[in-house]
C-alpha cells in the first residue's frame, strides 16, 4: 500500500503555527544574555532554532514594545548596533511561559504516545 505524501504547503503552514509561540520563548530565553540582532540570529541558529530575519526583527520590536526587552544603541566597529536584553518584566513572563511550556509538553507527550 502506497501512502499519500504530506501536502508540503499544508505542512509548512502548520509548522509555522507550531513554531510561532516557540520562537517567542526562544528569543526571550536567548536574550537573558545581551545580543544585537545579527548575533541573536546566529546564536539561535547555532542552538538549533532556525529563524529568518523577516521573522526575528519584527518579533524583537514587538517584544520591546510590550516592555519585555530593553535596548540601547552602541557605536562599534564604525557602525551603530542596537543591543537587546530581556527586561525584569520579560524575565517574569519567561518563567511563566516556561511553566506553561512544560505543562503543555507533558500533556502533548501523553496524547502523542496514546
Amino acid at each position: 500500500m502506497v501512502e499519500n505524501p504530506v501536502d508540503t504547503d499544508r505542512f509548512d503552514k502548520m509548522r509555522m503555527e507550531l513554531r510561532r509561540g516557540a520562537l517567542v520563548l526562544g528569543v526571550l530565553a536567548a536574550l537573558r544574555e545581551e545580543h544585537y540582532g545579527y548575533s541573536l540570529r546566529k546564536y539561535l541558529i547555532s542552538s538549533g532554532l532556525d529563524i529568518d530575519e523577516g521573522t526575528l526583527y519584527p518579533l524583537i520590536r514587538r517584544l520591546e514594545d510590550y516592555g519585555l526587552l530593553a535596548s540601547e544603541w552602541r557605536q562599534e566597529e564604525g557602525r551603530k548596533k542596537r543591543y537587546y536584553r530581556i527586561s525584569a518584566d520579560g524575565l517574569r513572563l519567561l518563567q511563566e511561559l516556561r511553566n506553561e511550556w512544560d505543562a503543555l509538553n507533558t500533556t502533548l507527550k501523553s496524547l502523542l504516545e496514546k
